[in-house]
């Protein structure tokens, strides 16, 4: 019986003996016929067998009918065939006792009904026999570090792949090839590289994961398309911190179709590429936005653990080309980055060691920059002085020209305590083969570079909490306010005083147990936001007041909407006071797991789209890091001598809302908009709450249930 735990995997999956090819092609020009050439030229040592049942030669060799006529059981099968005969060749490989088997062959989930069925009958064929398949839709697997060419992307038809220590996996194909082509020459190089497709069965996080006691993978790089199986995701997120192997990753798919489906604002800002952000935050992966810097940044990450430097690092910048310098400088403060201009001792020393500069933001070298004594000292003063986490040196035209000059004194600093880091302006590739193999992380484009130490210098070790959970099944419903007012109170959040009024009885005495004035609301679970209904008024400030604006809510919501019947108004003690006013909101998202989103509040809140998302729960350390991502919340956290608010009660609101992923499983997404911030030491209130439930779901756990909550 073959052994499918990630240990047993990692041998047939990487470093396989025997080798087969199903569906092999006589034609060395066609996508099928590829592989043989490239496992022939890559000097695969192992034994390589071709399947093809209606030929008895394939590219001058053995051509074999079938996997079970094959001398012996191959450990892993790159089968290249339609999808039928595809999931045929799955199942002999179950029955033989394959390891792995790779399916180039399209036609499956992503082919609407039938492709669905098809996946399906593939997923069970392996099951039946313990082969673990990789695709359908993948284009290979490779290992250039032990011949292993089973794809058959045309970028792979030049020879010497370079090999490295990245580890590279993609959801997408052609990527696998593209960033071979992108390093090719500037020194970086492979440990494997692995086309997941369609996942019907091994995920790109298993795949990973697999790979992880592999000595050649120093590091990671994911391409993905969506966050489909984040719990492989998660898992090897934990195991990948704990053996201190850093992740890149670069997400396509910034989609609002998720949000679309949502009740709340909180919905429509916690959108998927939100999402993706929190999960990856708390995986630990540093995530990119420039394809360039998925390949350049693993190189970074490795000189730089996670969370090893504080929030604000102290990048110095030290150039031979002004202009270069204030292009990279320009890339960095768009990312939120500051460099930290040379003090006057520094620059003192520098002028006394021979390498002058002026009293400026940057260390420009000037023309004398390149001479590579100048840049030898310079680089030895600015690493050794205990003012930078990281120095950016950005060369100019030397680095194409004359490389041993500027670019080799870099180069012999690549392995000081200091990192330093390089980006060219001109295009030179041997100046970036000669920097990345001597320990420099050096980028293409500005764009990249600052891309790449933002990545790496907001990267926090894996935190990962109770990990992505599945949507709570069944029907929803939305609750009314004062339901949903109930419901949130029992996580420590305040709501104002406030008590509901039966509309057929207007016209008796009202008593309200607090004082003028009031807010009137209509009360429905068919009206999740009042305020479009003409259901709310504010600033009422007496019995007869209320009667008033009752009967007008009631004859509002008629209008927007007569299906709704209107019977009870909620009155609420009115509020003032605050400095600021939040949205704190909660949903489960299909892809990670419950999440906790803070915005600035009211009726505008998505539509300025300044928020900040976490994996929920959280603990007070990180609901304090949310609000100091908020940048409309400045006014609370005392800009310029404004009257700051209330941030503990706010951080232990947003703490409370996300222990709704442990207290109250059947919620799917709550809100609070607005939660009025008091002044320091005020408190906060929430003045508007909004609730969807499973249906039929009437309370939480008990309060006994264990906590996830931080300290301070």
């Amino acid at each position: 019986m073959t052994d499918s735990s990630p240990q047993g995997l990692l041998r047939p999956l990487l470093y396989p003996d025997s080798v087969a090819i199903v569906g092999a092609s006589d034609d060395p020009n066609k996508t099928t016929g590829r592989p043989q050439r490239f496992l022939s030229r890559a000097g695969f040592s192992g034994a390589t067998y071709f399947v093809n049942p209606s030929r008895k030669t394939v590219q001058g060799e053995k051509a074999w009918p079938s996997l079970g006529s094959l001398p012996r059981v191959p450990d892993h099968v790159f089968i290249m065939t339609g999808p039928e005969a595809a999931i045929a060749a799955v199942r002999e490989c179950a029955t033989l006792g394959v390891s792995v088997a790779t399916v180039l062959s399209s036609g499956f989930a992503e082919d609407g009904a039938a492709g669905r069925e098809r996946q399906e009958r593939l997923r069970a064929a392996a099951a039946a026999g313990g082969v673990r398949v990789i695709g359908p839709s993948s284009l290979g697997v490779v290992n250039p570090g032990a011949g292993v060419l089973l794809t058959g992307n045309a970028a792979f038809g030049e020879p010497d792949t370079p090999c490295g220590g990245v580890f590279v996996a993609s959801q997408s194909g052609s990527v696998i090839g593209a960033l071979v082509s992108r390093a090719r020459g500037r020194g970086v190089g492979f440990a494997g590289l692995v086309s997941t497709g369609g996942e019907a069965d091994l995920s790109l996080g298993a795949i990973c994961e697999t790979v992880l006691d592999d000595p050649h993978v120093t590091s990671y790089a994911l391409f993905l398309e969506s966050l489909r199986h984040s719990a492989d995701l998660a898992s090897f997120a934990r195991a990948a911190d704990q053996a201190g192997k850093p992740v890149a990753v670069y997400k396509l798919g910034r989609s609002d179709e998720a949000a679309a489906l949502a009740v709340s604002h909180t919905g429509a800002m916690a959108g998927e590429d939100a999402e993706a952000d929190a999960f990856f935050r708390a995986c630990g992966f540093a995530r990119v936005s420039q394809f360039e810097g998925l390949v350049e940044a693993p190189a970074l990450l490795e000189r730089i653990p996670a969370g090893s430097h504080a929030r604000d690092p102290r990048i110095g910048v030290v150039t031979t080309t002004g202009g270069g310098a204030a292009l990279v400088v320009e890339q960095l403060a768009l990312r939120g980055m500051t460099v930290a201009a040379p003090s006057e001792n520094l620059v003192t020393r520098m002028h006394a060691a021979g390498a002058p500069i002026p009293h400026s933001l940057i260390a420009d070298l000037g023309l004398a920059g390149a001479r590579r004594d100048i840049v030898t000292d310079a680089l030895r003063l600015m690493q050794d002085s205990g003012e930078f986490d990281l120095v950016v040196f950005v060369i100019g035209s030397s680095a194409r020209l004359n490389p041993e000059l500027a670019v080799q004194a870099v180069a012999d600093h690549g392995r000081h305590t200091v990192p330093v880091v390089a980006f060219a302006v001109p295009e030179a590739p041997e100046a970036a083969m000669l920097l990345n193999s001597s320990g420099v992380p050096t980028f293409r484009t500005p764009e990249s570079c600052a891309d790449v130490i933002a990545a790496t210098f907001g990267r926090r070790p894996c935190h990962l909490g109770l990990g992505p959970a599945p949507v709570p099944p069944g029907p929803t419903e939305v609750v009314d306010e004062h339901a949903a007012a109930e419901l949130i109170g029992r996580r420590a959040i305040a709501t104002p005083p406030s008590t509901v009024l039966d509309l057929a009885d207007l016209d008796g005495p009202i008593e309200l147990p607090f004082d003028f004035p009031v807010v009137v609301k209509a009360l429905s679970d068919q009206l999740p936001h009042k305020t479009e209904a003409g259901g709310v008024v504010l600033g009422v400030e007496d019995a007869g007041a209320v009667r008033v604006a009752a009967k007008q809510i009631a004859a509002a919501v008629a209008a927007h909407n007569p299906d709704i019947a209107l019977d009870r108004v909620l009155v609420q003690q009115m509020a003032t006071g605050g400095v600021a006013e939040t949205l704190v909101g909660y949903r489960v998202s299909q892809d990670v797991g419950p999440i906790v989103v803070l915005s600035t509040g009211g009726v505008m809140a998505e539509i300025f789209a300044d928020s900040s998302v976490r994996l929920a729960p959280v603990t007070l350390d990180t609901a304090h890091e949310m609000i100091r991502d908020v940048k409309g919340l400045a006014a609370a956290r005392g800009y310029r001598g404004t009257t700051p608010g209330d941030l503990d009660a706010l951080a232990r609101t947003i703490v409370g809302m996300s222990e709704l992923a442990i207290y109250e499983p059947d919620v799917h997404e709550a809100e609070v908009n607005p939660l009025l911030v008091h002044p320091q030491g005020g408190g906060v209130v929430a003045l508007d709450a909004l609730v969807r439930r499973t249906a039929g779901a009437h309370g939480g756990k008990p309060a006994t249930a264990p906590s996830a909550r931080g300290t301070t």
